[in-house]
């Protein structure tokens, strides 16, 4: 599906179509979100401007602001990959330094109340800072090094100035960040316009089986919601499926070989002896706990949305499913059963065609408009 997907992004092309406003279409799409979504909120002190945003995107995409100028925001947070990665369950940093969590999306990140996957930030203005000073990621000794590095680059003369009416500080970087990002607004999925605009044929009727199951028996909708007249498909809480106890108290005491794909398709086992000898010691992750310090958030994890899921696996805080129909076997069977489990999460008895609904419902919730915002995110120049 992703590999379908990709290929049609790479037909349609890479740059904004000619005369197209690129930053006054992203602008449009913050005061009139797409269908299925609902508006956006704004912070008083950062109204979205198009100064502001084309400035963010340059941003974001800019790898000289890591410390030896190789890693940029969009490597982590790839357009065509879903502006997640693809191709690792949890991405590396500057020179290659492993990262413990997947790399969430960034699509319809402005309606996300706590970044991270821990929710240890309160808004997408001040989230930058942590991975550009945080070692295994874009390694700065500290953010106003960054900054120094922005005030020093000839190609950001004026741009800050024009956007904020001052140079960069670490309140405008982030504010800059923050307003790109809300424009990447995905909505008007099939189920939308099945769901809110009354397309009765938007979606097949295995898809409309798969949200019977979804709201109903499966009981998937208690943790992803879905409202009247629209749905982030997110409680915006945290929760412990079993994966975080799992890795720590029970994969990490298992001596069997590791299965490892050398090549695509081609997988071997290896001795975890060897491979623990080439790697980088395994850092525990204990979820939310790593904010509040209550025993009782304990692998704890934020509830992701499931709109244009289809498009950003692999999946879990972990990345350790690598398909959705992974994900819907792990759920159906209950997750990993042990003291702290959420009791929302039980064993289901589905049949593999009910399996093959959800997952159909889940890729219904796929938008069409990713591939325009692939398209605008590749439009300008950036920083190399």
């Amino acid at each position: 599906m992703i590999c379908v997907w990709l290929a049609f992004v790479a037909c349609a092309g890479s740059t904004a179509h000619a005369g197209d406003d690129v930053d006054a279409r992203a602008l449009d799409r913050i005061r009139n979100p797409p269908l299925g979504l609902p508006p956006v909120p704004l912070p008083a002190e950062n109204p979205p401007t198009l100064a502001k945003i084309a400035l963010g995107r340059k941003l974001f995409f800019d790898r000289r602001l890591s410390v030896n100028s190789t890693m940029s925001c969009g490597m982590c947070h790839i357009p065509e990959h879903g502006f997640t990665n693809n191709e690792l369950a949890t991405p590396v940093g500057v020179e290659g330094r492993t990262v413990r969590r997947n790399s969430p999306t960034i699509l319809n990140v402005a309606y996300v109340k706590q970044p991270f996957l821990d929710g240890r930030e309160t808004a997408i203005e001040t989230q930058p800072v942590s991975p550009l000073v945080a070692h295994n990621e874009m390694a700065n000794p500290s953010i106003g090094f960054v900054l120094a590095r922005i005030a020093s680059l000839d190609d950001y003369d004026g741009l800050f100035e024009a956007a904020f009416g001052g140079g960069p500080t670490v309140d405008r970087l982030g504010q800059a960040l923050a307003s790109w990002q809300r424009t990447m607004l995905a909505g008007n999925s099939p189920f939308d316009r099945w769901k809110f605009g009354g397309e009765e044929k938007a979606i097949t009727a295995d898809q409309k089986r798969g949200f019977a199951l979804f709201t109903g028996r499966a009981g998937c909708v208690m943790c992803h919601p879905v409202d009247e007249n629209h749905a982030l498909f997110t409680d915006h809480g945290f929760h412990d499926t079993g994966i975080g106890y799992f890795r720590q108290e029970v994969a990490a005491g298992d001596a069997s070989p590791v299965p490892v794909e050398v090549a695509p398709g081609v997988v071997i086992p290896v001795g975890r002896d060897y491979l623990d000898a080439i790697s980088e010691k395994r850092e525990p992750d204990l979820g939310r706990f790593e904010v509040t310090q209550n025993p009782g958030d304990m692998w704890r994890f934020r509830t992701p949305s499931l709109r244009n899921a289809a498009l950003t696996a692999p999946y879990m805080h972990d990345g350790s499913l690598r398909t959705l129909e992974d994900v819907v076997r792990f759920y159906a069977g209950g997750g990993i059963r042990h003291e702290g489990l959420d009791p929302m999460i039980r064993p289901i008895d589905l049949t593999d065609d009910e399996i093959n609904a959800l997952v159909s419902f889940l890729e219904g919730l796929t938008s069409p408009d990713v591939a325009r915002l692939i398209e605008d995110a590749r439009s300008v120049a950036v920083g190399d």
